[in-house]
């Protein structure tokens, strides 16, 4: 086991969340998806030592929760057992997945406590839902284990966004509901990833304020960001530089001062959300699990 120090009160550079790409690979091809992820992608360049190591440098930290998300993090081999690492050194883990494909075993995981699920959800309609997520069947098999994860008891977040013209947002929203989930999000697209026009460079602009204000994302090269979704904007790399290091450095600073800040308030068609599965609008933060959104 992973020996660590005594973690401190306050998380360190004020990171309450750390979330780890684990992998680029993923079951679907999301039109829209922020970090471009597919059946072809790969791992990336981080080894399980590397990310063990991570988790232990935040325990360290006191960062209080890590997320685990992808590409889809259940088909990185070493998944489980990132997450019985960070449970045993105290963190909080969520499992950001697609619920696509989940072995029944899984469910042993999802299950423990500390543990909390997150997802996405696209439409209603099974044909508008796999039309985005570019995979037939998505829709049915997301739905079908988002029943499950209720049928247990897991705490379970998910987070519409708005691709499509005319996608039956509203409607979708109304289903979770009916069956049952509480914690449910909105936003638009970003400008990240798949969703960023050809020939635009990517820009700060598109972030929701709070990448690197309590939040943070080693992507699966070991870059540090301020979120998943800042990933073009690097603030150093764990393969080289400790965590502790990185987040008290000249960089991720540097990074911090250049994003916008939180707007007060959001335009109509703007949630303020880099997160939906988790943040509320306009002034996004983790909520504890006991909470509602509506």
């Amino acid at each position: 086991m992973t020996s660590v120090a005594e973690p401190p009160v306050t998380p360190f550079a004020g990171i309450t969340t750390l979330e780890l790409e684990i992998t680029g690979k993923c079951q679907l091809s999301c039109s829209h998806c922020l970090s471009m992820s597919s059946p072809q992608a790969t791992h990336g360049t981080m080894t399980p030592a590397d990310w063990r190591q991570v988790i232990a440098d935040a325990a360290d930290l006191g960062i209080p929760r890590i997320q685990l998300i992808g590409g889809e993090p259940t088909v990185h081999p070493q998944w489980r057992g990132f997450a019985e690492l960070a449970l045993s050194l105290g963190l909080g883990v969520q499992i950001y997945s697609n619920l696509f494909n989940v072995a029944w075993s899984w469910w042993e995981t999802f299950e423990r406590d500390g543990v909390t699920l997150a997802t996405s959800y696209y439409s209603d309609t099974p044909a508008e839902h796999d039309k985005i997520t570019g995979r037939p069947g998505s829709y049915r098999r997301t739905r079908a284990n988002i029943e499950e994860a209720l049928r247990r008891g897991i705490p379970l977040y998910v987070g519409i966004v708005d691709v499509l013209d005319g996608q039956r947002v509203a409607e979708a929203r109304a289903e979770l509901s009916a069956m049952g989930v509480r914690q449910i999000n909105t936003d638009r697209v970003r400008a990240v990833g798949r969703a960023r026009l050809p020939g635009t460079k990517p820009t700060l602009d598109e972030m929701c304020g709070r990448c690197t204000r309590g939040r943070g994302a080693v992507l699966p090269d070991g870059s540090l960001t301020g979120c998943v979704l800042s990933r073009d904007f690097p603030a150093g790399n764990v393969r080289t530089t400790r965590l502790r290091d990185l987040f008290g450095g000249e960089e991720w600073a540097d990074l911090s001062a250049r994003i916008p800040a939180p707007r007060a308030a959001c335009p109509p068609d703007d949630s303020g959300d880099c997160d939906p599965a988790n943040t509320e609008a306009c002034m996004p933060s983790f909520p504890d699990d006991d909470d509602e959104v509506s």
